[in-house]
Order: C-alpha cells, then structure tokens, then sequence
C-alpha cells in the first residue's frame, strides 16, 4: 500500500507472528488457535491480510458482514461468527459458508426453515449475563434442532478471568455439565472453547481443543499482569509529521474556545490527526507527544482532524518531523487508555478507518 497521508498505524508483522507462536507454545500444539479479528482485527487491519489469516484454520468474527469480507478477499477456511446474527442474515450465512454461534430456537428455527445444511456452535450462557443457552436447557435445545443444522462446537464466554478465580471456575464447570449433556447426545463435538486472552493466561484447564485470542495475539495487556505471564510483543505505533509550524507572541490563544492562551513567544507545530481519526479531545491541553526523541505538551483542543503541540524547547524542529502518538515504550497504548479512564482495547479499536495502515516486516 502506498501510503500518501502523514498519518499511519504502522503494524509489525513479525511481532504478531512472534506472538502467535507464543500463545501457541503456551496453550500446546494440540490445541488450535481461532484468533478473533473482529472490528477489523482491533483495528489494526489484520483482517485484511490473507497471509496471516492463511496460518489459521478457523478464525472468529463478531459479525456476518465481518465474515463476508473476509470470505471476498479468498480466505476458504473456516469462520465462526461469534454472536447470534439476525434472521435477516440467513441468506448471508448460507451464500457465505459461514459457521455462527447460536443461543435461541427462534434463531434455530428460522435456519431450519431454509431446508439448507448450516454449521453452528451452541453457547452456553454460564454466567456472563448477556446471551446463551442455559446448562439446564441445553437438552430441550438441541432435542428440536432440525437435521440440516450441524452442531459442530459448545462455547461460552468468561466474565472476569483475569480477577475472579472461584467465580470463572464456576463458569467451567457450568460449561462442562453442557458439554457431557450435548455430547451424550451427539457424541464428540469437533470444537470446545472458552478461552478468551484472560483465560489462556490463567486457566490452562479451559483450553479444550480451542482459544479465542483476541487483544493479546495484538501484543497488548488482557491484565495488569500479562507481560509477566506472556512473552508478547504490541505490534501497532501511532505516527504523523508536523505540517504546519509557526512563531506566535505571548497572549496568543490557541484552537477552538481560545482554551489555551500563551504566556510566552511560542513556537507552535500543527499535527494532523484529531478526534475523527480516534485521537480523543481528552487529549486537549496538557498531553505529551513524542517528536524527535522529547515529549512536548498538546496546546489547545484537540481537534476533528488536528491538534496542537509547542514544540518551543525542542532545539531543532522542521515541518515534515515525526510524530510519536504511541510507541509502546515512551508512550504507550495503556498510557492513552489511562487517560481516557478505558482499556487499551477502546483505544486501539477506535483508529478510524480512514487512517492507512503500514504493514512492515
């Protein structure tokens, strides 16, 4: 990709690699990885690689159209829609040969009125509060599943095992009531799975024979204490270039509301990047960007599509300089999330698709 905007998420694609092979060693070769690329790989775009979506032999979405693009780019093997879809997708699933999660009959119903074989997972609602099939109901559940629906794997979803011990241990065991009682049923199902990044960290006995690594194949903290458990990298920096610089006197007010007002003569650089491009106004007035090897404090608010920065200390500065919005050492993803009081999650799913992505090696 030829990238012509100052502005970029550089992605590392040795680091991701680096990490889905650490995640492999740690939960063992018998057990498949189906790394969830939903919300365009937690906007890193990874999505969009086949090479790397071609090391996997299941990959995991959180909608139809998520999965329908990665079908149109040629990815030919398995996808797994992890939350129910609605029966206005149907036709989507069936032209797409797309395998999806399911937790009500009303859902199970409509797919067995197209006649047309489909491939499901049942969830198992275990405690998350949200969606799945309840342990106790789950042999009323699949006594009127239709014989062109395949049940091919049992899931559920973990609420809090990155902090609750006793209370995710009752989750599995919730889970592993289910799965006596469907595979009673239907005999060895081809895929179990609970493990989200929390879990392959700290409960290898919910491994199965599959795991959904989402934010820790992206190199980044499921827990306050996943680089001790893990050895992964981050894979993704926030970069732009000064466009603009000028000299203002003091009693210049800066942006939008005139929010910052200069106490001195100011030399003032324009980045451009701002909140449409996920770059919140919670970084308005105080917050440090990286340029040529110093941090220098964002002046103003921030922007739609710019902000601010004095760059008066820095003793040499030039339009076209790079800028360091996060780099995982100096100024890390956390450090944002911080900020914003959030997870490092919000924040690197919020890099709005309208910023390139520069993929290195």
């Amino acid at each position: 990709m030829n990238i012509t905007r100052p502005t970029y998420l550089e992605i590392d694609l040795s680091k991701l690699k680096h990490n889905i092979k650490t995640i492999q060693k740690k939960v063992g070769k018998n057990v498949k990885l189906m790394p969830v690329i939903k919300a365009n790989g937690y906007g890193t775009h990874i999505n969009q690689r086949l090479d790397i979506l071609n090391i996997f032999d299941i990959v995991a979405v959180a909608t139809v159209d998520e999965g329908v693009d990665i079908r149109n780019i040629g990815y030919q093997k398995e996808i797994f829609v992890l939350n129910q879809p609605y029966k206005t997708e149907i036709p989507k699933i069936l032209a797409y040969n797309l395998v999806v999660g399911v937790s009500s009959y009303d859902f199970i119903n409509e797919l067995a009125k197209t006649k047309k074989k489909v491939t499901v997972h049942i969830e198992i609602g275990t405690g998350m509060g949200r969606t799945g099939v309840h342990p106790y109901k789950i042999e009323k559940f699949i006594d009127n599943i239709a014989p062109n629906i395949k049940v091919e794997g049992l899931y559920t979803h973990f609420s809090s095992a990155d902090t609750e011990l006793e209370y995710t241990k009752k989750q599995l065991a919730s889970f592993k009531l289910a799965v006596e009682k469907v595979e009673e049923r239907l005999g060895k199902l081809k895929y179990l799975h609970t493990a989200a990044s929390n879990a392959i960290l700290n409960f290898p006995e919910s491994y199965f024979n599959l795991v959904r690594p989402g934010i820790i194949i992206y190199g980044y903290k499921s827990s306050e204490d996943t680089y001790n458990k893990i050895d992964i990298k981050p894979i993704a920096k926030l970069k732009s270039k000064i466009t603009f610089l000028k000299v203002v006197d003091a009693g210049t007010s800066i942006g939008y509301g005139r929010s910052y007002i200069t106490n001195k003569e100011t030399k003032v650089a324009t980045i451009p990047i701002g909140y449409a491009d996920g770059f919140r106004r919670t970084f308005s007035n105080g917050w440090c960007v990286l340029i040529n090897g110093k941090k220098v404090p964002i002046i103003g608010k921030v922007c739609m599509d710019s902000f601010m920065a004095d760059v008066t200390d820095l003793k040499s500065v030039e339009v076209g300089d790079e800028v360091i919005i996060w780099d995982n050492d100096n100024i890390t993803l956390d450090d944002l999330a911080n900020k914003c009081d959030t997870i490092n999650y919000e924040i690197l799913c919020m890099i709005a698709n309208r910023i390139p992505r520069k993929f290195i090696k």
